[in-house]
């Protein structure tokens, strides 16, 4: 389930299954992802979004189930190899570094590509030097692309809640990955807040960065999503473009219950 069509999957996952103790978080779920596009996971409480993400970058180990990237096999593989490969994550609740400024904290997101050993640190090396350039153009330009060049000498945790989604994300494209997982990003957010959103997201999958998002809103998954996957009680219920999956019987049983 979840092959868009019109071209390959780039990120797939075949019968992934995740247990806690007795409990089954999620069970035989498939999903493929198409090269820059965004597809959004939407379920109700509970139905394993988030755990779901946890798999897939590695900070839970899942019981059964294979995963890709391109043909790269990346099941079971730690967090930051996951990362290292491409795939880059935000989270439900705000994980900023309070105490650093807008730009530093999104600096610490690129890192991960930098490539110097701790004597180019300590000696200030030609690489050191070239690297942290490069760093600080990138980090630089993901400020400018959420529009918040103007506050990146801010503290970060003088930011209003919405610039700070942003700022979230901003930092999240200094690793330049191939696949954006963002998680809830919209929470929070008031109506206005919510439409910029949607534009820089929908703008990140022009730029051919692949999106999978775990969303609520309705009307912001309805309005900007390619692919759209149900999940139920860690089980994939449904699969198909925005239109189809409104239409969808057990989608609307899902949500609203049955008679």
């Amino acid at each position: 389930m979840g092959v868009v069509a019109g071209g390959e999957a780039f990120l797939r996952g075949e019968g992934i299954t995740l247990r806690f103790g007795g409990i089954t978080a999620l069970h035989e779920v498939a999903f493929a992802v198409r090269q820059g596009s965004l597809q959004t996971i939407i379920g109700p409480n509970g139905a394993g979004k988030t755990s779901l993400f946890n798999v897939i970058t590695g900070l839970y180990r899942m019981d059964g189930g294979e995963i890709f990237l391109e043909n790269r096999r990346l099941s079971y593989l730690p967090t930051h190899a996951v990362a290292r490969a491409g795939i880059v994550r935000t989270f439900q609740n705000l994980e900023l570094f309070s105490n650093m400024s807008v730009l530093e904290n999104v600096l610490t997101g690129g890192h991960l590509l930098t490539r110097y050993g701790g004597l180019d640190w300590c000696f200030r090396t030609p690489r050191f030097r070239r690297e942290e350039a490069q760093l600080l153009e990138r980090a630089e330009a993901a400020l400018a692309f959420v529009g918040l060049s103007a506050q990146e000498e801010a503290p970060a945790d003088s930011l209003p809640f919405g610039s700070a989604r942003l700022l979230e994300i901003a930092r999240a494209l200094c690793a330049e990955p191939r696949v954006l997982l963002l998680d809830e990003p919209a929470a929070g957010l008031n109506l206005r807040e919510t439409v910029v959103l949607g534009d820089i997201i929908r703008r990140i999958v022009d730029r051919g960065v692949t999106v999978v998002m775990v969303e609520h809103d309705m009307d912001l998954v309805m309005r900007i999503s390619d692919h759209v996957l149900v999940l139920n009680y860690g089980e994939v219920i449904a699969s198909g473009t925005p239109a189809e999956v409104q239409k969808d019987a057990g989608v609307i049983a899902a949500y609203l219950g049955e008679a």
